[in-house]
């Protein structure tokens, strides 16, 4: 598998890298690193948005919106009384009266106008009676048996109008947009709609995604070790992590062997199966390292190395399928800390473009202040921290102890990436910017 050390061969000379599709050459720098914005800008060019689909709302969960949802119904669709009590006009309560109670509403029942001078025992949810303008909870009311039979209930007062009153529409108004096209639709949202009588919502199709791993030291956990081998940490990690962002994995072979032949054969199958084809391992420059002269025998580079650290051996490329289409290729490095954090800084916002949602399109970036120390060289670095509130408020990141990008347990717990500008120097008490990790 590739390292990602900083004393790895660097090239000798800058140059470019030019897209299959007509897009913009992208830029390198010093020794023929691309910077992260190059990379990203490169990525979201071209990137094909997926067709709409209409799914149950029962399984829409996480699934994007692709048009906007208007409400047809206000919620509620009339006044209702938000807790157990009785409903009565506040003209009549006055300072506090004896009313007669002169009907019984449950939640769902029909109901009929209040007559004049009395009050309606009524339950959470239950329609208000025309002519009731106040509810009085059950706790404030006392109860007395008539001689003939009937009940009347002591309503102490004043009241305010309105009282335990929820109001048609005070949640949602008919005409109003419940959900903005783009929007990855949570547990909230789904009740939103399902409130609306709704069943069926049109969504973006999952992004079909190709993954393998490859390396013939990899083997899948559970076999013995041999001398020489690992277990394939990988290919699960990542898996997990284009689903957690909305994708679909429809091809996971075990292992692709370290030969050009099985590269490339691999991502043609790939490319007739899938929107998006992910590698892992393989990008670098060593002889064992087929991932970029395949994506080069079958399509086109448009990027390869970054100045950042982890994961400076990257793949952006495209490849032609037999029906004529492009598909994008991304090729991680092997290390199990780059490929982690080139899931969050690649994956993630590629399938934001192919899916058109801005929430993934990007990680939310806030300013903390840092409690640890940290030097770069050329390259930005992307550290593994936790967020504590320290004891005057802010927020401090606290960054894991060992930072290499063979240590995957530096992203056990991660709740950011705090960015390190080249040739910086970062003190405790300095102002850094962190990377917010939501999928």
């Amino acid at each position: 598998m590739p390292t990602d050390s900083s004393s790895a061969q660097e090239a000798s000379r800058a140059g470019q890298a030019t897209t299959a599709c007509g897009c913009d050459s992208v830029p390198v720098g010093a020794k023929g690193l691309a910077p992260l914005s190059s990379a990203l800008s490169a990525l979201r060019e071209c990137c094909p948005v997926m067709p709409v689909e209409q799914v149950s709302v029962s399984k829409a969960a996480g699934r994007v919106l692709a048009e906007d949802v208007y409400a047809e119904l206000d919620v509620p669709p009339a006044d209702n009384s938000q807790m157990d009590g009785y409903c009565a006009r506040v003209a009549d309560i006055g300072d506090g009266a004896w009313l007669p109670i002169s009907q019984r509403i449950a939640a769902g029942q029909p109901t009929s106008p209040l007559a004049s001078a009395s009050c309606a025992r009524l339950f959470t949810g239950a329609e208000i009676p025309e002519g009731a303008d106040v509810v009085v909870m059950q706790e404030e009311v006392t109860l007395r048996e008539n001689e003939d039979g009937t009940t009347e209930a002591w309503l102490p007062g004043p009241r305010i109008p309105g009282d335990n009153i929820r109001r048609q529409g005070r949640d949602v108004t008919r005409g109003t947009r419940l959900i903005a096209a783009g929007t990855r639709l949570d547990a909230a949202m789904l009740g939103l709609l399902c409130g609306q009588g709704l069943s069926r919502v049109s969504v973006r199709r999952k992004v079909r995604v190709a993954l393998f791993a490859t390396g013939d030291e990899l083997i899948e956990p559970g076999q013995p070790l041999e001398p020489g081998q690992i277990y394939n940490s990988n290919r699960v990690m990542l898996s997990q992590m284009l689903s957690d962002f909305g994708a679909d994995v429809v091809l996971a072979p075990l292992n692709v062997a370290d030969t050009f032949e099985a590269t490339r054969d691999a991502l043609a199958t790939a490319a007739e199966q899938a929107d998006l084809i992910v590698t892992c391992g393989g990008v670098s420059v060593g002889e064992e390292d087929h991932v970029r002269p395949a994506i080069e025998a079958l399509g086109s580079l448009d990027l390869w190395r970054l100045a950042i650290k982890p994961g400076k051996p990257l793949a952006l490329g495209r490849i032609l399928n037999t029906q004529g289409d492009s598909v994008r290729v991304v090729g991680l490095p092997g290390n199990p800390v780059s490929s982690w954090v080139g899931g969050w800084l690649f994956l993630r916002p590629i399938l934001g473009e192919m899916l058109d949602c801005d929430a993934l399109r990007t990680l939310r970036s806030l300013r903390v202040r840092s409690a640890f120390s940290a030097n770069t060289a050329i390259r930005q670095d992307h550290l593994r921290v936790t967020l504590t509130p320290a004891d005057d408020g802010q927020l401090e990141a606290h960054a894991f102890p060992d930072q290499n990008s063979a240590v995957l347990s530096s992203c056990v717990g991660a709740e950011a990436l705090a960015v390190i500008p080249p040739h910086a120097q970062i003190s405790p008490g300095d102002s850094v910017e962190c990377l917010w990790l939501e999928s």
